[in-house]
């Protein structure tokens, strides 16, 4: 499975534990901040998880891995899902 299933699949699974997910440009916010990066948030209650179109794929898939890890792991505990997701989606200390 090359990474963009893998990144189309964890979108749908982000999608179905109510994720808010949100691809960001590449500009910059400000002349003196850094770039827009893939990160997790909470924003009144609802989990966002916003991904920089400057971040390459294997980080993308990282950034939706940690917000399943932590916010959905009772989807994920007992849904069969290919490998490699699920290599992903495996703790690793977060």
């Amino acid at each position: 499975m090359d990474e963009a299933h893998i990144l189309e699949t964890l979108l749908d699974l982000a999608g179905e534990a109510g994720m808010k997910v949100r691809t960001s440009g590449r500009a910059k916010l400000g002349e003196d901040l850094p770039p827009v990066a893939s990160g997790v948030c909470r924003v009144r209650g609802e989990v966002w998880v916003v991904l920089a179109a400057s971040d390459a794929v294997p980080v993308q898939i990282e950034t939706l891995a940690v917000a399943l890890r932590q916010h959905a792991a009772e989807l994920l505990e007992n849904r069969h899902l290919p490998p490699a997701v699920r290599a992903h989606l495996e703790p690793q200390g977060d």
